[in-house]
């Protein structure tokens, strides 16, 4: 979700009134997507890297995942959604991880879409801490190193009871990943956007999908064994 700084530049408003613009297009965002029917939607709201700016931003940052959990989860909760976290938790104050446990166990039976918030979250942590916990049980003896494949990888990772995603949406122009769920993109459709994140509404958020659509997804086939597949 990446332009709210430049969109509020470019109104010649304080960066601040671009994340809290940037929070009316994640529930706007998110509204679309139950709409739609996708199963499944990550937002990263926090990168592990996000903490390199100015500390009055990062504040500003924090501060607003704080109001938006106390406003939001109760809608979320009502809509069916399930709302979880991915990322170390560790950094951020006892009151913010207390709401994201809160938020978790309140909406932790709804079935109608996952919601998962990147939060100080970065895929180099992801990959290292999977390694962390096969490194754990190999000395445990619970685990021969020989027998690990990248499904036992896969299996530690975060969001490891999801499918990989099916498409990667990067607003602002920018053409990278910026260390966003390297090991689950392995094979996901990417879409990059110039509409910067409060600017994009339901209208761009359609066009991404009918893009997506328009794709012939391969997996190391070739394009006639998928039209074989697909008339099978």
């Amino acid at each position: 979700m990446d332009g709210n700084g430049r969109w509020a530049r470019s109104r010649m408003l304080p960066r601040y009134v671009g994340h809290r613009e940037g929070v009316k297009t994640v529930r706007r965002v998110v509204e679309a997507c139950t709409e739609r029917n996708i199963a499944a939607l990550t937002l990263f709201a926090f990168s592990s890297e996000n903490w390199r700016r100015p500390s009055d931003e990062v504040s500003l940052i924090l501060n607003l995942f704080v109001t938006t959990l106390k406003k939001e989860v109760a809608v979320l909760d009502s809509n069916g959604v399930r709302l979880r976290f991915i990322g170390d938790r560790a950094a951020f104050s006892g009151k913010l991880r207390e709401l994201i446990d809160e938020s978790e166990a309140r909406t932790r039976d709804n079935a109608r879409m996952e919601l998962v918030i990147a939060a100080n979250y970065g895929g180099h942590w992801d990959i290292t801490q999977a390694c962390k916990a096969i490194v754990r049980r190999a000395v445990a003896g619970e685990l021969d190193p020989d027998t690990i494949t990248p499904q036992v990888m896969a299996a530690e990772m975060s969001l490891a009871d999801l499918p990989p995603p099916d498409l990667f949406i990067r607003t602002g122009g920018e053409r990278r990943i910026s260390n966003f769920l390297l090991w689950q993109l392995a094979y996901t459709e990417l879409y990059f956007t110039e509409v910067l994140w409060p600017a994009f509404g339901t209208g761009e958020l359609d066009d991404a999908l009918l893009w997506y659509a328009n794709r012939q997804r391969r997996f190391g086939r070739t394009g006639e064994q998928v039209e074989q597949l697909k008339g099978a």
